[in-house]
């Protein structure tokens, strides 16, 4: 049987080992920011979207881009960490506001969609991705 060795550079060794009970403090600061990057494209985005093209002057309250926010990081019974970028329910009148997001997104009958969350997903990805490994690399340095 074949027998591969690989030997790692020390200043990586000595890195991994320091975040060994660091990374419960580490891994939710760099969630939270590739959480704000997402947040800002989906509010700018549903600030385009809300309002326009109606037929009728638009009735908006700002109540809908005022509940979007970032959910606590939390690790889940697998052992992975989640944080999520949503709206807080429910609105001050009772109804949803997943369902009016859901209803700007996809539209019905009578009224067009006005995609705002997957264009920020798609647009924000890189950005994200960018800046929690600026994040990560930043707290293993500070180490």
């Amino acid at each position: 049987m074949a027998k591969a060795m690989m030997k790692m550079p020390e200043d990586f060794l000595l890195k991994v080992s320091k975040l060994e009970n660091k990374t419960d403090e580490i891994i939710p600061k760099v969630l939270e920011s590739g959480a704000e990057v997402v947040e800002d494209k989906v509010r700018s985005n549903l600030s385009a979207v809300v309002g326009t093209n109606t037929k009728l002057p638009s009735r908006s309250t700002g109540e809908l881009e005022s509940a979007l926010g970032i959910s606590q990081a939390r690790q889940d019974k697998d052992g992975n960490w989640n944080i999520k970028v949503g709206f807080d329910e429910p609105r001050s009148d009772g109804t949803s506001n997943a369902k009016i997001a859901n209803i700007l997104e996809y539209g019905k009958h009578g009224q067009p969609a006005k995609p705002f969350l997957k264009p920020a997903k798609s647009q924000s990805r890189k950005p994200c991705i960018e800046m929690m490994k600026a994040k990560m690399e930043s707290e293993v340095n500070g180490i």
